[in-house]
């Protein structure tokens, strides 16, 4: 897969994305009930992920967590075990925490799936405009579940497409107050800009 790895900044030790999500998107019209149509062209990490989340494709699921740890950066080569992003949409499979146990599985780490719990039902967060409508939708939405041993540890937290970092930035703000972990890491398979 080719990818363009960048950095991405936030209130966690250290993050990165494989790519973009999309690289462009041109509106061809409306159908027949008034909607816009569009032809987009994603990045391969885009595509990969749009062909798991909205075709239900779990044959992706092996392809992103592949990249995610080939394009591991150095700064996260400590991380003790992985977390899943807690879902903000119920599905019969969930993605994000498929995703997670198979990168722990190449990392040869725990994927620790209910550590950061979600306390109340949001909204998926590309439904909320603005950084601080989202902010503000997210406090007080997650709790640590203490299940970890004795110790500090190193957390990588993935999620599938990062845009703002709200939810990320939540997140991490609640792993802080968690006296077991030392240094939290984020990967996301793509990023809106």
């Amino acid at each position: 897969m080719e990818v363009n790895v960048q950095e991405i900044n936030g209130h966690w030790d250290y993050g990165y994305s494989l790519d973009k999500h999309v690289l462009s998107s041109v509106c061809t019209g409306h159908n027949q009930w008034g909607h816009p149509t569009f032809n987009t062209t994603r990045s391969n990490a885009g595509e990969a992920l749009y062909q798991l989340k909205y075709r239900s494709d779990f044959n992706q699921i092996e392809t992103i967590a592949n990249q995610l740890y080939l394009s591991l950066p150095a700064q996260i080569r400590t991380t003790c075990l992985v977390i899943p992003m807690p879902p903000s949409k119920t599905r019969p499979r969930q993605p994000v925490i498929e995703l997670a146990q198979k990168l722990a599985e190449k990392l040869n780490v725990p994927c620790v799936e209910d550590l950061l719990v979600k306390t109340k039902d949001t909204p998926q967060m590309k439904d909320i405009d603005g950084r601080d409508a989202k902010i503000e939708t997210l406090m007080g939405a997650f709790s640590i579940n203490d299940k970890l041993g004795e110790g500090k540890f190193d957390v990588l937290i993935v999620d599938d497409l990062f845009d703002t970092g709200s939810s990320l930035e939540a997140a991490t703000n609640m792993l802080r107050t968690y006296g077991k972990v030392r240094n939290v890491f984020v990967a996301t398979a793509t990023r809106k800009n």
